[in-house]
């Protein structure tokens, strides 16, 4: 394996293992600190206080628990198998942070009810969005950050293309 590629992987593993152990260690956290004690930490803007939910980031979908269960498992399934792809520094992070999160909230799912049905803790409240927790804000983190990452490389493509001279039709 060449060094572009066991960097990329280890910056991948390195990320999604950061975010997975926060997330974990904040959510045991909310789950013993919050319960009965929300807490205003920006007042009116930012509280903590402690629920689960059954669906996926942000609460959205909460009758299909399975279905967001199944797709972090296809997601988590797909980045491991191409973590040691080569890739630049930016989209290792971007998919770390998408691995992590989704692997935070799958665990939450298997340790928290029957088979993968089980309720996600959520504890960050900005009173003007669905309550989440650290996964969530990962996984959209890490997706936005590979929209701009295919946005830009797609703009270069086009730069790249447009400087080059046309091809010869005559052969």
């Amino acid at each position: 394996m060449d060094a572009d590629r066991r960097r990329g992987g280890l910056t991948l593993w390195i990320t999604a293992a950061v975010v997975l152990v926060c997330d974990r260690l904040t959510k045991l956290w909310a789950e013993h600190a919050l319960p009965d004690h929300p807490r205003d930490v920006i007042d009116g803007i930012l509280r903590f206080r402690y629920t689960t939910n059954s669906g996926g980031a942000f609460s959205l979908g909460d009758r299909a628990p399975l279905v967001f269960a199944m797709a972090a498992i296809v997601v988590c399934a797909a980045i491991v198998v191409t973590s040691f792809r080569a890739r630049s520094t930016w989209h290792a992070i971007a998919l770390g942070l998408v691995l992590g999160g989704a692997a935070g909230n799958l665990i939450d799912r298997v340790v928290r009810g029957s088979g993968l049905s089980g309720r996600v803790v959520d504890f960050i409240d900005l009173h003007v969005w669905p309550v989440f927790n650290i996964a969530d804000a990962s996984i959209v983190v890490g997706a936005l950050l590979l929209v701009v990452l295919a946005l830009r490389e797609g703009a270069a493509g086009r730069e790249q293309a447009a400087a080059e001279p046309p091809a010869d039709a005559d052969g």
